[in-house]
């Protein structure tokens, strides 16, 4: 009977240690998942032109640091990468313009497929400028100015009596903004819209401004060329003689697409994290992050002019989204945590 009484006495001491190990476990698991939510999960993005990978990268280490597999983003045009969004090919972007790219969305399934989350970067811009010079000698302050002939010649650069209007890339969105304003203020027998690589066609309308020849050129904000041709200092925003857009955007007022009392013809956006539905059901840690964090657009129009400078590899546009972090430590650790805790 002491035998038997030892064994289970022994047997006893034995299960309870199975037992404090496999709660031990348990815990230990709860606290790592708690601590790392996306762990095991992979996560895809994308952006369209480079210049948009830095805030990308932000965005991407926020994920990782809540465990999450962030694989190499894609690179591709705002049209497809909708799309692909849309039936979870990727999991989300942060370069998604709410009203220039409202077709994109509405084509892609809209609330059904796809959610926006915060505002990652808030009153980004879009418009024509000229250069000042040109601007100030034959008084030039619209776009409608354009529909003399002689004014259009000033912007004539292959021979054909018409401006040409350095703009926007097949597939970006802004290209049927021009197109609608072409036909909308009976600019087509004056002015031309060039279309092809938009910063290669960006770096001949640098050159010939360099050259002292007049310019004239669609861009937007952030983005390095402002701080090449410095707004109000080498160029200056043309204004349009009434708000008109495709109707896809809806019904945009006057005040809307007004910045500093000059009418720029586009609505002043916001670009917001766009993701696939079913992600951010499933990962609400990931949803915290992208509605919290945000990003100062002049943060972003620095971190274009240095890769404007050369700075533009892969390898040193992750190193610039570090380096943003570290000096934004303090509000990133608290949208992590915020995150982590939604998790």
């Amino acid at each position: 009977m002491k035998t038997n009484s030892k064994l289970l006495t022994s047997f006893a001491i034995s299960a309870i240690a199975l037992l404090g190990a496999i709660g031990l476990a348990q815990a230990s698991q709860q606290t790592t998942k708690q601590a790392s939510p996306g762990a095991g999960v992979r996560v895809t993005t994308a952006y369209s032109v480079l210049e948009e990978k830095f805030q990308t990268d932000i965005v991407s280490i926020g994920l990782e640091q809540l465990g999450y597999e962030v694989r190499r983003a894609k690179e591709l045009e705002y049209a497809t990468m909708h799309v692909d969004l849309a039936n979870g090919g990727i999991d989300f972007t942060a370069v998604h313009w709410e009203k220039l790219h409202s077709d994109f969305y509405e084509n892609s399934g809209g609330d059904g497929r796809l959610e926006r989350m915060g505002v990652l970067i808030d009153n980004v811009l879009q418009g024509y400028s000229i250069d000042k010079a040109t601007a100030q000698k034959h008084g030039i302050t619209s776009l409608a100015d354009l529909k003399d002939p002689n004014i259009a010649k000033l912007f004539d650069t292959d021979g054909n009596g018409k401006a040409n209007l350095t703009g926007c890339n097949p597939g970006w969105g802004c290209e049927l903004v021009i197109e609608h304003h072409l036909d909308e203020y009976r600019l087509r027998d004056t002015v031309e819209h060039d279309q092809g690589q938009y910063f290669a066609l960006m770096a001949d309308t640098i050159t010939r401004y360099e050259q002292n020849e007049p310019i004239l050129y669609y861009t937007w904000t952030p983005l390095w060329v402002s701080g090449v041709l410095v707004p109000d200092q080498d160029v200056m925003w043309l204004e349009v003689p009434y708000t008109s857009l495709p109707e896809e955007q809806g019904n945009i007022s006057e005040q809307a697409t007004t910045v500093e009392g000059k009418n720029l013809g586009f609505a002043v956006d916001e670009q917001r994290i766009l993701a696939n539905q079913e992600f951010i059901d499933n990962n609400p840690a990931a949803a915290k992050l992208f509605e919290l964090i945000e990003i100062p657009i002049d943060d972003v129009s620095a971190q274009n002019q240095k890769m404007r400078n050369g700075e533009d590899s892969p390898d040193e546009i992750r190193a610039h989204a570090e380096e943003w972090i570290e000096q934004n430590q303090s509000q990133f650790n608290q949208w992590v945590s915020q995150a982590r805790q939604a998790g």
